[in-house]
């Protein structure tokens, strides 16, 4: 009995280290390794997640959007050249015969090569705005998309916390778990003992068997708990989980009030940030239509050259330049140009009840997480009260069992009553931590800058800059 009272008496100290100290990252992942903390973890993730990285791409693509809408007020310059052979027959009316009276003719074939190119050039003046219109159009588009950019690092962070202190929590309770059969083989030891000599039942014997039984099949089933977090670990950090270290909740970083939350999450929330420039860009895209209503003015040169042109005719030359001025003023196009007026206008109100529909989801997450930051705070709390409890009740039970005064069912319950409330502040420490990334994420301060992760921060305007007065050229970044 002795024996198993220190065994527990050592398991009780391994709860309160679990983030305090650290134990394991990962079953299966033993051997010498570096450190792992979760700002190296979220750094890893941060800089090689495929989600984050197809994102990016999207940005740069999206980039590519303003130069487009730029090239409706550049030149243009095209050539155009053709060559082929021509086969020309030619028959003329010569008069009549003066023997025979009949009307003659004066016959000829040529058998030439023609060609010729051009070279044409245009320049549209005055668009009625619709170039203007669509470039601050694509400009709203990327403040957007680089907006959905910022949200996807937020999710791809919070997912990492997550997944970090998923993995920390699910060792810790494989390890509670472990120790439990260790304990509970121990007392099934004692108990068969007892009944040898006839101070218990077959009842007490079978009774702790059954409970012995019951530890390994929740065992196996905390371990694959753990595999399934380790490959959620994977999966989001990109890297196994090895050596993980404690971690410590981002309550600092946070506002003070839930008031101020509110108020900064409302300004600098990606989603909300997404939002408005949505709807920018559909104020745009209403004016861009309305310029289809608008007059057009352009010029334009041609300049071509030809040789053998005439039917085909060897040795013949042509050359021709042209300017000219053209005035486009639309009457009526059949009414598809006020439809697509119509259903902008339509799509803006739409970009803007979205962005009230964003402020109020975001207004309600914040609350959400700060409440679930309350709880989690409040439960770590009453589950080391309820430790500490549960610790000097088994004690007890079994100092009482020793005497006969409690039975084995009574000892067993209490060794449950004891890993059930160690596995609940293990999930309490858990949901603190992960509980603070979420609130820093919901008022949209969650970012590489914020969290000071030792890793180069990826600018958005950076590719921008570089593709944003590009007349021409192929060549795309990789965003690397």
């Amino acid at each position: 009995m002795r024996l198993v009272a220190e065994r527990s008496k050592q398991s009780q100290l391994l709860l309160p280290r679990f983030i305090g100290a650290g134990l394991l990252a990962a079953l299966a992942l033993s051997g010498p390794a570096q450190a792992e903390t979760l700002k190296s973890a979220l750094a890893r993730a941060y800089h090689a997640n495929p989600d984050l990285q197809q994102q990016r791409a999207n940005v740069r693509a999206r980039d590519e959007d303003a130069p487009k809408a730029a090239a409706g007020l550049r030149p243009r310059a095209s050539i155009t050249a053709s060559a082929g052979p021509q086969f020309s027959s030619i028959k003329i009316p010569a008069g009549r015969n003066a023997l025979t009276g009949d009307r003659a003719h004066f016959y000829d074939e040529y058998t030439g090569y023609p060609r010729g190119a051009a070279l044409n050039l245009s320049q549209t003046l005055f668009d009625g705005d619709r170039t203007g219109a669509a470039v601050r159009q694509a400009m709203a588009g990327i403040d957007a998309a680089r907006a959905s950019l910022r949200l996807t690092e937020q999710t791809i962070l919070q997912n990492g916390a997550t997944a970090y202190m998923n993995v920390l929590r699910d060792t810790a309770v494989l390890d509670l778990r472990k120790n439990n059969i260790a304990v509970l083989a121990q007392q099934l030891r004692m108990t068969r003992d007892r009944y040898e000599v006839g101070e218990v039942t077959r009842t007490d014997v079978a009774q702790a068997e059954a409970t012995l039984a019951q530890a390994r099949t929740e065992f196996y089933g905390a371990q694959a708990q753990l595999k399934t977090t380790v490959a959620t670990y994977r999966q989001i950090i990109g890297a196994e989980p090895k050596n993980l270290q404690p971690a410590r909740a981002v309550d600092s970083l946070l506002p003070k009030s839930l008031d101020q939350a509110i108020a900064v999450a409302l300004v600098e929330h990606p989603g909300v940030v997404a939002a408005l420039h949505q709807a920018d860009s559909a104020e745009h895209a209403v004016k861009a239509a309305e310029g289809a209503l608008a007059p057009t003015l352009s010029v334009g040169a041609q300049v071509t050259q030809q040789y053998d042109s005439y039917l085909g005719s060897p040795a013949t030359r042509q050359f021709s330049a042209s300017a000219t001025g053209q005035l486009n003023v639309p009457i009526y196009q059949g009414g598809a140009e006020y439809a697509s007026i119509r259903q902008a206008k339509e799509q803006l109100g739409q970009a803007r009840f979205n962005a009230d529909l964003q402020r109020d989801s975001v207004r309600a997450s914040v609350v959400s997480s700060y409440g679930q930051l309350d709880t989690a705070k409040a439960s770590i709390v009453s589950s080391e009260a309820a430790v500490k409890a549960a610790a000097i009740a088994l004690q007890g039970v079994r100092e009482e069992a020793r005497v006969g005064q409690r039975t084995t069912l009574d000892v067993l319950n209490a060794q449950y009553a004891l890993l059930n409330a160690r596995v609940a502040l293990i999930g309490a420490q858990r949901d603190r931590v992960v509980a603070s990334y979420a609130a820093l994420g919901a008022i949209g301060r969650l970012s590489a800058t914020m969290l000071a992760l030792d890793v180069a921060t990826y600018d958005p305007r950076a590719h921008f800059e570089s593709v944003k007065d590009r007349w021409i050229g192929v060549d795309a970044s990789d965003g690397r």
